[in-house]
């Protein structure tokens, strides 16, 4: 089936139970071949243009489309809009993944190392869903964990994303060079406004982690009116150390080595230490 507008899209798949959407297919194809996933049918959802861009909404929201591509986010004016969720479509993959992967389908799948997922969880992102004669928005965060599924007939169309203009960062760590599955990710986020921090660590854990203690913390230990002017240090170098270490040991607690092998455990302790050093630099980099 290939309709070519969401209306017709969501009637398909009120018509046709099991039908299962797909943009890129990037992920859906692989669970596919290993025989994971058996859809009664594909809703191909490439002729949908109105899904492939992004606008602004009265509020200061943009409003990006689910099938908006990697490749897509990682041009210029929109990394100048939403730079951290430019930089995860940047090490998304190789040019293949990124021309065809996309937004939407990278929530569907929820994969514990999908890139753009702690963006959009630090973000505090919400995602519409719509179905025939009805939509919902429901926090990206919320469909992740699973305490707000997709329900069937659902077809999640737009992702809304507040516009906090202030610094955002995204890092993360990977087995090898060039883009390629992380192996821990952290996006951090500055909320000028509310002298906030926002902080989400992905792919160590099933679903993007906030750290909301350490968050916190670190908030109360930034110079906010210093922030900008020349010369001034608006966090002290020890703060920004043990935000890292805040962070790492929310996310890996020592209560998860215990009960593991030691080769389990070793692998454990690699991670968290590789989140400690994201969490340090991207927030340094936030506030620098």
């Amino acid at each position: 089936m290939l309709p070519a507008s969401v209306d017709e899209a969501v009637e398909a798949l009120a018509e046709t139970p099991g039908a299962v959407p797909v943009a890129g297919a990037t992920d859906l194809m692989e669970a596919v071949n290993a025989g994971r996933l058996r859809p009664a049918a594909l809703i191909g959802l490439g002729r949908i243009t109105e899904l492939r861009g992004w606008r602004y909404e009265d509020g200061g929201t943009a409003v990006l489309g689910a099938g908006l591509t990697h490749a897509r986010m990682d041009r210029p004016d929109f990394a100048a809009l939403i730079p951290a969720l430019a930089d995860a479509a940047r090490t998304a993959g190789p040019p293949q993944i990124r021309n065809v992967g996309t937004l939407g389908g990278n929530i569907a799948t929820a994969a514990p190392a999908g890139d753009t997922l702690p963006v959009l969880t630090a973000l505090e992102a919400t995602a519409t869903l719509t179905r025939a004669g009805s939509l919902r928005d429901v926090p990206v965060g919320h469909l992740l964990t699973g305490l707000d599924p997709i329900r069937p007939g659902e077809l999640l169309t737009w992702v809304r994303v507040p516009l906090l203009h202030a610094p955002q960062v995204f890092l993360k760590a990977t087995g090898r060079g060039g883009p390629s599955r992380g192996t821990a990710s952290v996006a951090v986020v500055l909320d000028p406004a509310r002298r906030g921090v926002r902080c989400a660590v992905g792919a160590v854990a099933p679903v993007p982690l906030r750290p909301l203690e350490a968050e916190a913390w670190v908030a109360g230990c930034i110079d906010w009116d210093a922030r900008g002017e020349e010369g001034a240090q608006a966090i002290d170098p020890a703060a920004l150390a043990a935000f890292g270490d805040y962070v790492a040991g929310a996310c890996i607690p020592d209560a998860a080595l215990e009960g593991v092998g030691e080769g389990s455990a070793a692998v454990l302790v690699r991670q968290r230490r590789t989140v400690a050093v994201l969490a340090r630099r991207a927030l340094g980099r936030a506030l620098s």
